[in-house]
């Protein structure tokens, strides 16, 4: 028993060496963004040469930078209230739909996470081409959609299954429609799922980098305009300052959505099984 003990212990240091090696692969490059966007040299290099926030301010004031973050904004908006509108419509009818073809649907948005991003934009490159549209505006909220329905799908589907089949089926047994049981029960009780697949397809959409490289027009996103700065070495303290930026907001959209989450999901826990 005492060896068992200390073989058990001795694989659990083994084990925390593993997951802390693994969060400084991970994380160690991710931070050193904001360390060098502070740091008053244009070279991302040992020692630090001093504190400056002058690339914080050469932010300001930069039109293609302006120009970009619209950009980001407004395809962001479009293709999250697009990708959550899909993702609520599939997830409930694979649940609760009358049609066989429902589950089949739902396999099918899903899918897009499996395949390679290249693929999906050369893919939706040809698309457009074809029926006319071209690389454009329209193009990339298309494809972002594409990109971000597989998460909205995912965070509706648990949500809408979390909630008790009894409550669906109190309001069709008080003769509600099914539209009324959606739009006034089911809907109301998934309404912080909906907002956290809203911020997470919102972030999706914004931190997109290969799709909208394959189906851009003359409108470059925030992540195309930051690709194109990297061929000039003296605009990389720039760009640093602005991941940094990015970074703080995309940990804050992303912790919002995940407390939306986990308090829509305490709260449908709360709802009794038999409302009768």
């Amino acid at each position: 028993m005492k060896a068992e003990r200390i073989s058990t212990k001795q694989d659990g240091r083994w084990l925390g060496l593993y997951v802390l090696a693994y969060l400084v692969f991970l994380y160690l490059p991710v931070l050193l963004i904001p360390l060098f966007s502070f740091n008053d040299s244009i070279q991302a290099a040992f020692p630090l040469q001093g504190f400056t926030l002058q690339w914080y301010a050469t932010l300001h004031g930069n039109p293609a930078l302006s120009g970009a973050l619209e950009n980001s904004l407004v395809i962001g908006v479009m293709a999250a209230s697009g990708a959550t509108l899909c993702g609520i419509t599939v997830s409930y009818m694979d649940l609760y739909g009358r049609s066989p073809m429902a589950a089949t649907i739902s396999a099918i948005a899903r899918l897009p996470i499996l395949i390679p991003g290249v693929i999906v934009g050369i893919s939706l490159l040809i698309l457009v081409n074809l029926v006319g549209l071209g690389p454009s505006r329209i193009a990339i909220v298309l494809g972002h959609i594409l990109v971000a329905l597989p998460t909205t799908v995912v965070i509706m589907r648990s949500r809408f299954a979390a909630i008790p089949k009894t409550v669906r089926e109190a309001a069709l047994d008080l003769g509600a429609s099914d539209w009324t049981t959606f739009r006034r029960v089911m809907l109301p009780l998934s309404l912080p799922a909906v907002l956290s697949a809203f911020m997470l397809a919102f972030l999706i959409s914004f931190d997109e980098f290969i799709v909208v490289f394959f189906l851009a027009g003359t409108e470059p996103t925030l992540p195309l305009y930051i690709w194109s700065q990297l061929r000039f070495p003296r605009s990389l303290p720039t760009v640093m300052a602005l991941g940094t930026v990015i970074l703080a907001v995309s940990f804050v959209i992303a912790g919002t959505a995940e407390v939306l989450r986990h308090r829509g999901l305490g709260a449908v826990r709360r709802v009794p099984a038999n409302p009768a």
